[in-house]
């Protein structure tokens, strides 16, 4: 999901510029009602196939689109799949087994039809928590020594303190970040690459194609492996001499 642009606002409150994306004119109307009832929302079209969609975004800043799933021609899902640069999304269908496409798709939230008032307003408001949160994000970024990232991960905009990673695992278009203040390991979709320009590069180094860790966290290094705690970490040789000048070691 790319980050924010800059907030527009309307007698001095923010709001959010959407997008409703549904084949039926019945569900494109309670879906316009319900947006009209939040005072931080602005429906700014509504769109009864995929296609109609792209050529607004094409025009368009959106910030937040609601997405129904089975649609003629393309889903909702491929709709998703095919954006370069994509806003906030909340889908709305009347299919659970497509929750976990949503996950992956690393969408805001996924609402039910027929869709309930009260849980449709806590979507929305996840919505408007993350979009603040980005941009209270951006604007400080250069302000401070920051200890801190958000990544957003299991529906939610998560804060991972640099010193409490112990190292990130990459799994295809997955990352799983092992942290020290929790058994379970944050798992979000996200590169390699990604991850590895958010943190700081004087306290983490890529070791392998799969794995960076904290130098900080580091305890021992024997025969290829980095031990982390209960954790042996490989150290491939593509990389094995810069790791060692980034940490002080010289075998002269």
């Amino acid at each position: 999901m790319e980050e924010l642009e800059n907030l527009e606002t309307s007698n001095g409150n923010t709001f959010l510029k959407c997008l409703a994306i549904d084949d039926e004119s019945l569900a494109l109307d309670l879906l316009e009602d319900n947006i009209s009832k939040i005072p931080f929302l602005k429906l700014e079209k509504r769109c009864k196939n995929a296609m109609e969609a792209l050529q607004v975004l094409q025009n368009e800043k959106i910030d937040l689109i609601f997405l129904d799933i089975q649609m003629p021609g393309l889903t909702g899902i491929q709709f998703l799949e095919s954006l370069t640069h994509k806003p906030m999304v909340i889908f709305v269908s009347a299919y659970q087994q497509y929750a976990i496409e949503g996950f992956n798709l690393d969408v805001i939230d996924y609402v039910l039809k027929p869709i309930n008032f009260e849980r449709f307003f806590k979507a929305c408001n996840k919505a408007f928590d993350y979009f603040k949160s980005i941009h209270s994000y951006k604007e400080n970024e250069n302000k401070t020594n920051k200890d801190y990232f958000f990544i957003h991960a299991d529906y939610s905009l998560m804060k991972v303190m640099f010193d409490d990673i112990l190292y990130v695992e990459g799994l295809k278009d997955y990352i799983k970040i092992h942290l020290t203040s929790q058994k379970h390991p944050i798992v979000c979709r996200m590169t390699m690459k990604s991850i590895e320009e958010k943190l700081p590069s004087d306290q983490f180094f890529r070791v392998h194609k799969s794995y960076i860790v904290s130098i900080k966290k580091m305890e021992s290094i024997r025969n290829q492996k980095i031990k982390i705690g209960e954790n042996h970490i490989p150290l491939s040789e593509n990389f094995a001499d810069q790791f060692m000048q980034a940490i002080g070691y010289s075998k002269n």
